[in-house]
């Protein structure tokens, strides 16, 4: 094991602030800085800075067929820490620090695989998964470099199993107009926007309700986080507004369910959507986790559960590229004050990356 570079790479990283929000990251920050200089000449880089704080730093050594993804950056710190979320604090069998779970932990593995010399190697390191309006690995996968790969490994963590499935996660937020009024007025059964939606929301739930195929099916997940509409009890309610969300399983159509969420509303003149992110499930829909699951067999990598979190790994399988999810630590420990990662973890995680990278090519 290399677990010595593995704790002065994350040492390194965890050093970086790399917040986001705020996402205050360019091309030319300490933290890609950093990652260039770790590697030899033999590695051709390339950066994309696509501006406020999106970046995507690609490095390629040989002729890898396989891509490990890693964002950079972090949540926010928050406060109640009982050291200092920058400095790396190894005690335990644990290293702590912001990011050190999700996915910074990740990202020093593979920078001590570069060390050691793998042949074929081939880094996507970005800056935008944790905060809203995400595009680095969408840009990647219009890029040419993106066509010369046939397996994508997103380093998020999953104890070191290897996750072919995952929910998908639709954020959307919805706008019902009516008419106000005087309460007094017949009218506001129909003309009341509050009314309006919680019929939606009614029709919505049973949508929801109805994917669930027998008991044992966990169904789609449907919340509703936010409402907000009217201005009295004795005034027909003019607006309102609901925030909500969904999580699909593997292989459903994040874009199927918004229809027939929509057509909970039909007749109701004026319904406004908004779609703040969509991301599908994996695999995506159309896409099926043969490949992955051949890819997981050929190189002895131990599978596990599907989760419930989403990851970019959706997008690269929505491009038509095999996903999956293999990273150090726990999800439990990700954006949680004291984050931490067990540094067996990540001895377990730099076996299984040189495994795959040495059965490359």
């Amino acid at each position: 094991m290399n677990s010595a570079a593995i704790l002065g790479h994350l040492e390194a990283l965890v050093a970086c602030d790399t917040q986001n929000p705020p996402r205050h990251i360019a091309a030319d920050s300490p933290v890609f800085r950093y990652c260039a200089q770790q590697l030899d000449g033999d590695f051709e880089i390339r950066t994309w800075d696509h501006g406020e704080g999106h970046v995507s730093w690609l490095a390629i050594r040989g002729q890898p067929t396989i891509l490990f993804n890693v964002h950079l950056d972090t949540v926010p710190v928050g406060d109640g820490w009982s050291s200092d979320p920058h400095v790396l604090d190894v005690r335990d069998g644990r290293a702590y620090g912001r990011g050190s779970c999700d996915i910074k932990g990740a990202a020093a593995c593979l920078l001590a695989l570069a060390d050691s010399g793998a042949e074929n190697l081939a880094l996507l390191f970005t800056s935008d998964e944790e905060g809203a309006g995400g595009c680095c690995v969408e840009k990647f996968l219009q890029t040419e470099q993106a066509r010369q790969f046939s397996q994508v490994i997103v380093a998020e963590p999953t104890n070191c199993r290897a996750v072919l499935g995952h929910r998908g996660f639709l954020s959307v937020k919805t706008r019902f107009r009516g008419n106000p009024g005087h309460s007094s007025e017949a009218r506001a059964l129909s003309e009341n926007a509050n009314h309006q939606m919680a019929l939606w929301a009614a029709g919505a739930v049973q949508v929801a309700r109805g994917k669930k195929q027998d008991e044992a099916d966990p169904g789609t997940c449907l919340n509703i986080g936010i409402v907000d509409g009217g201005t009295k009890s004795n005034v027909i309610a003019g607006a309102a507004f609901v925030h909500w969300s969904a999580r699909l399983q593997p292989g459903q159509s994040n874009e199927d369910f918004l229809e027939e969420i929509k057509a909970c509303a039909a007749g109701e003149a004026g319904v406004e959507w908004e779609v703040p992110f969509c991301g599908e499930p994996l695999p995506a829909a159309g896409q099926t986790d043969e490949e992955a699951r051949r890819f997981c067999k050929v190189n002895g990598l131990p599978e596990g559960d599907p989760v419930d979190f989403w990851t970019e790994a959706s997008l690269f399988s929505a491009a038509g590229l095999p996903a999956i999810v293999l990273g150090p630590g726990d999800i439990a420990q990700a954006h949680a004050t004291d984050e931490w990662v067990a540094l067996e973890q990540l001895d377990t995680a730099y076996e299984l990356y040189g495994r795959v990278v040495n059965n490359d090519g």
